[in-house]
């Protein structure tokens, strides 16, 4: 599958001396400045869903949702109000095959997805899918998000019980019926078969590279566009997951 995105491992081993080398990070530097940040997937304005989960007490809920590469995903949803926990994983197929570098070759049934924790007396899972759709990603591309390609970046929503799943539905049909995007909505509704955390050195991506050109281009805008749409909901300083706790 295509994908503009550098193996993160490789990526990761190899910045002290392909990607932060002074040609690397010159040539870097200077596409990033030369071409004004924007996001691949252009934010746009959508009205909450008519239909969102009541409020009984303080709790924590989840959500797992698939847009694309996680590296922005995972960073939009850390700078979220009431969100208190964001791990990039993989959702839609089974435990042996939830790997990187197996996930990558687009046949394995697995999405790169987000569990997102939160507490739903400060933000409803309504209000997360509003801004999924609005900022997270572009709902319309089928099969790809941006410069990636492959059934691995689909648009996707794994509820986690009924609830989720008939909000998820009624809100999808909502906003195809009002014709907020210029397409139709691709994002599927799968089962949650089970949701499997990533390799360590994709956590909080966003956060300890955001110099990377992939970065910069795709995915800061998003965070910018959350600040932007819905000041609200908008908290600067993310909540970071600690490696250990992401199994």
């Amino acid at each position: 599958m295509i994908s503009l995105k550098q193996n993160p491992a490789t990526f990761l081993r190899s910045r002290g001396v392909a990607l932060l080398t002074a040609i690397g990070l010159g040539a870097g530097i200077l596409f990033v400045s030369m071409h004004p940040a924007h996001s691949s997937e252009a934010a746009v304005v959508v009205a909450p869903p008519a239909l969102d989960e009541p409020v009984n007490g303080a709790h924590q809920e989840t959500a797992v949702l698939a847009g694309g590469c996680f590296w922005g995903v995972q960073g939009v949803f850390q700078h979220v109000n009431g969100v208190t926990k964001v791990v990039s994983g993989y959702a839609g197929g089974q435990a042996q095959t939830a790997q990187y570098e197996t996930v990558s070759g687009g046949q394995t049934g697995h999405a790169e997805s987000v569990q997102i924790t939160y507490d739903p007396t400060k933000i409803t899972y309504g209000k997360l899918l509003q801004i999924y759709f609005s900022v997270a990603h572009d709902p319309t591309e089928l099969n790809r998000q941006g410069p990636d390609s492959g059934t691995q970046y689909r648009s996707a929503i794994f509820p986690a019980n009924d609830m989720q799943k008939h909000i998820a539905q009624s809100y999808i049909a909502q906003l195809d019926k009002a014709h907020a995007f210029p397409a139709p909505i691709v994002t599927r509704t799968d089962s949650l078969k089970g949701f499997y955390p990533a390799e360590s050195y994709h956590q909080n991506y966003l956060t300890l590279h955001p110099d990377a050109p992939y970065i910069a281009i795709n995915d800061l805008p998003k965070v910018e566009n959350l600040k932007r749409l819905f000041p609200a909901a908008y908290r600067d300083k993310p909540v970071l997951l600690s490696v250990t706790s992401q199994q």
